[in-house]
């Protein structure tokens, strides 16, 4: 077993993790289809979209993450919606305009981000959120600032979409978890004059 496998079986991870608000606010702005959760774990992303109604391919290099995510999804009764992907994310071949969203949460590679911009279809959305470098000390997530974002290194990868929301933020947690994320949500889009979903009333602004 892989030490991510070791984790989701002995349940050191959450079992039910919520997905973010702020994919959770605009969700419903999104054009329905198929989806991706990179690096879904037990399920975060995936599970939530399979519900509000998308076929979900998740994919994760964790053969237990994977069968946590399936098993909650058959408990809910949409089984049928979400399709597990064992492999690993920085080699896997990534379909061309093969997805109306794609989501990562938590998993830092900007390497393959132009990958995952080109498996949108055209006017497709991309949601990403990630633990951030911070002066601050932030107990929760990765210990190696490799595996964080720097100030505004999230936002920069991104500005080759239309970028619909940002944010860089600290939130408390409960044992002194405080943990400092990045959040973007952008679309394969280009022109100078497009359109663009409301700010949600409730979700982000009131994280």
């Amino acid at each position: 077993m892989t030490d991510w496998d070791e984790r989701f079986a002995s349940g050191d991870y959450p079992r039910e993790p919520e997905p973010s608000p702020v994919l959770r606010a605009y969700e419903a702005s999104i054009p329905d289809g198929r989806a991706l959760d990179v690096a879904a774990g037990t399920g975060r992303n995936a599970v939530f979209l399979a519900e509000a109604g998308y076929s979900v391919d998740a994919l994760d290099a964790s053969r237990e993450g994977l069968r946590v995510t399936v098993e909650r999804a058959e408990e809910m009764g949409i089984g049928d919606r979400v399709e597990p992907i064992l492999g690993d994310v920085s080699t896997y071949g990534f379909p061309s305009e093969a997805y109306e969203l794609i989501t990562m949460s938590f998993f830092h590679t900007l390497d393959r981000f132009s990958d995952l911009t080109e498996a949108l279809v055209p006017g497709g959305y991309l949601f990403v959120e990630g633990h951030l470098r911070s002066a601050a000390p932030t107990p929760s997530g990765p210990s190696d600032d490799r595996y964080r974002f720097a100030a505004n290194e999230l936002l920069r990868a991104g500005l080759g979409l239309t970028v619909l929301y940002y944010d860089e933020t600290t939130e408390e947690r409960p044992n002194d978890r405080r943990r400092a994320t990045a959040r973007l949500l952008a679309r394969r889009s280009t022109g100078g004059r497009q359109s663009y979903p409301p700010r949600p009333s409730e979700g982000p602004a009131g994280e």
